[in-house]
């Protein structure tokens, strides 16, 4: 989606969308759980940042993580994101390889005949 045009929500839709205090996303974002954009030095939230914290009040509420845990365990999630992307594209080159491999000897088995 054009950055344009994803939705923002400003900073007190986002509170009654999750029925909590502004001071509690400013604080998150002053911890740096999470970083909304800023326009005109308005915050705005984007679906991705309602997503984190959605997340960040399920650790801290329903299961009672600290924030230094919340910290924790959203580093540890993005690098496995990325682990995740890496291994992806290694698998993408691996079956191109094998593939092209097969397709070789194919052809030399069909030449031999």
């Amino acid at each position: 989606m054009d950055e344009r045009k994803r939705p923002l929500f400003m900073i007190g839709v986002v509170c009654e969308m999750f029925h909590i205090h502004p001071q509690t996303l400013r604080i998150y974002e002053r911890e740096g759980l999470i970083r909304p954009e800023r326009v005109s030095g308005a915050r705005h939230y984007s679906a991705d940042d309602l997503k984190r914290i959605r997340m960040i009040l399920n650790l801290t509420k329903d299961l009672g993580v600290n924030r230094a845990g919340v910290d924790i365990i959203l580093r540890m999630r993005h690098r496995l994101e990325a682990i995740h992307r890496e291994m992806e594209e290694m698998m993408g080159h691996l079956e191109r390889d094998v593939r092209s491999e097969f397709e070789k000897r194919l052809e030399e088995m069909f030449k031999e005949e």
